[in-house]
């Protein structure tokens, strides 16, 4: 892990195309602006993680369809 200090105004860069600046500091929170490409997805941690959580689960959902599908196909026969 890089650990860098920032202050006000300034900035980081990711690659060629991100760049993190710091906004503002109060307290125990700091504002972040992000600049990046739209493609590139940029989430907080805890909603990175639910969207995995559930992409996971429906893949599992998506497996047992198959399974389903394939058993049902079976009995066709």
């Amino acid at each position: 892990m890089l650990v860098l200090a920032r202050k006000k105004g300034e900035s980081i860069v990711i690659g060629d195309n991100i760049e993190i600046v710091v906004l503002d500091t109060e307290g125990d929170s700091v504002r972040l602006g992000i600049s990046a490409p739209k493609e590139v997805q940029i989430h907080r941690q805890e909603i990175y993680k639910a969207i995995r959580l559930s992409n996971e689960e429906a893949s599992k959902s998506a497996m047992h369809i198959k399974s389903l599908a394939d058993l049902l196909k079976n009995g066709e026969q």
